[in-house]
């Protein structure tokens, strides 16, 4: 174990960053910035504000190290077995410099531009990927309210064109109502619907399915679900009221 951020950046060329938000990134850095050289190569795999993580990028480049986001598409179970995907965002010669770690880590990885770009895109899946649970929330429930046993429902669907990989991780989680342990917390995506709608303004991008997505998380935390896995949002169909 390392007593410190510091500790850390003192004995290892190549650093790993894995944090909930772009502001707690931004904090370790501001802790061991005095500890920083041109050695150093750090990798930062956190969802946050395109714009921190670039200011991040300048701040590290002037102290002569590297830079790269290796943001991850796909759940902690996911990562685990190599089947999440990087999106990296960086210098060209940095990401290739940095394979073979990229290639131990998965088995699919995509350099899409520089510092920013990584979180840009990220954002973009993850839009996607959020719509596409909250839409199997909203099928499940109304399958529900009609009767049908939500189960019974999953298993039909799946073998129809309607069908998903969102139905294969989090179908199940929604119709047994289980959401423990949690693969990806719903508060953290609640965080980033806040980020792609800022992002979407400032680039005046139309984004109406995220801004109900959002209150519809921000239901499913009134309800006490932030902590448990993003497969809970169904609750905030289910409650009354």
């Amino acid at each position: 174990m390392f007593p410190s951020a510091s500790a850390v950046f003192e004995q290892c060329d190549t650093v790993l960053l894995s944090l909930p938000n772009s502001n707690i990134a931004t904090s370790v850095i501001d802790d061991v910035i005095d500890v920083i050289a041109a050695r150093h190569c750090i990798l930062d795999t956190t969802t946050g504000d395109p714009e921190q993580i670039e200011a991040l990028g300048v701040r590290l480049a002037k102290k002569g190290a590297s830079y790269l986001e290796a943001n991850v598409a796909g759940s902690s179970v996911q990562m685990r077995e190599r089947k999440a995907v990087l999106l990296l965002g960086g210098e060209a010669d940095v990401v290739a410099a940095q394979e073979p770690l990229f290639s131990t880590l998965a088995k699919k990885r995509f350099h899409v531009g520089g510092v920013g770009a990584g979180s840009r895109f990220k954002l973009v899946h993850n839009l996607i990927l959020g719509l596409n649970r909250a839409a199997l929330a909203e099928g499940l429930n109304l399958a529900e309210a009609l009767g049908f046993e939500a189960k019974r429902a999953l298993e039909i669907l799946k073998q129809t064109p309607a069908t998903s990989g969102v139905m294969e991780t989090k179908g199940l989680k929604m119709a047994a109502r289980n959401y423990e342990p949690p693969q990806a917390r719903l508060a953290q995506h609640h965080k980033d619907v806040r980020l792609i709608l800022e992002l979407a303004a400032k680039w005046e991008a139309k984004t109406p399915l995220s801004a109900a997505h959002r209150e519809l998380l921000a239901r499913a935390e009134e309800l006490g679900f932030a902590s448990a896995d993003n497969a809970a949002i169904i609750e905030a169909y289910r409650a009354k009221g």
